[in-house]
């Protein structure tokens, strides 16, 4: 099976699906204010904001994921593979929000929010890596991708986050925060590929 090509629908598909419903845990993690007034609110943000922040980066490798399966024209049981890598650490991104939340953002549970984000960012990349050993070099994905200084540059600021997290919580979460700010760019590099080719 693992060397068998075919088409991405099914597991575009099956991405979409696994996506909603990590989004979904990710809101029903959420407690409500005990109070009913804005000050119980208040008492939330911190954990909204983790929310907040969480949902724009599932939702950019939600995105971006969508965008590259455009540009695909086959699969194999390496992508497969790559692919459930990343949906893994995406699945765990619900866990880490919890445990901010209940250790009110302890060094620990900073660090392994950023050591989740950064396996998925290693993920989204092994993706790629194996849609270009499936579809070839010269494949739109390959001419798309190129030296892929986004992709890296993220691995690389979570590297560097997660460290410092024992360090300073606030830094590490300000680099989380520049990773997202890198992605929310528009990156157009497929839609010209594919522009190009048509």
């Amino acid at each position: 099976m693992s060397g068998r090509r075919m088409g991405p629908g099914r597991l575009e598909a099956f991405t979409d699906g696994v996506v909603a419903i990590i989004i979904t845990i990710m809101v029903l993690e959420l407690k409500v204010p005990e109070t009913g007034d804005l000050h119980g609110l208040a008492g939330s943000a911190p954990v909204l904001l983790a929310y907040l922040l969480s949902f724009v980066n599932v939702g950019l490798y939600w995105n971006n994921h969508h965008h590259m399966f455009h540009a695909v024209d086959r699969i194999d049981g390496r992508v497969l593979w790559a692919n459930l890598f990343l949906l893994f650490w995406l699945s765990l991104v619900p866990f880490v929000i919890r445990w901010l939340d209940e250790s009110q953002f302890a060094a620990g549970a900073t660090a392994a929010y950023g050591i989740v984000l950064g396996l998925a960012a290693i993920g989204y990349t092994l993706t790629e890596r194996a849609i270009i050993a499936c579809n070839g070099k010269t494949s739109a994905v390959a001419r798309a991708i190129g030296s892929d200084w986004k992709g890296w540059g993220s691995i690389a600021l979570y590297t560097l986050a997660v460290p410092l997290a024992f360090v300073s919580r606030w830094i590490a979460i300000g680099l989380y925060v520049s990773v997202i700010a890198l992605w929310l760019i528009p990156d157009r590099r497929i839609i010209r590929v594919l522009d190009a080719a048509d």
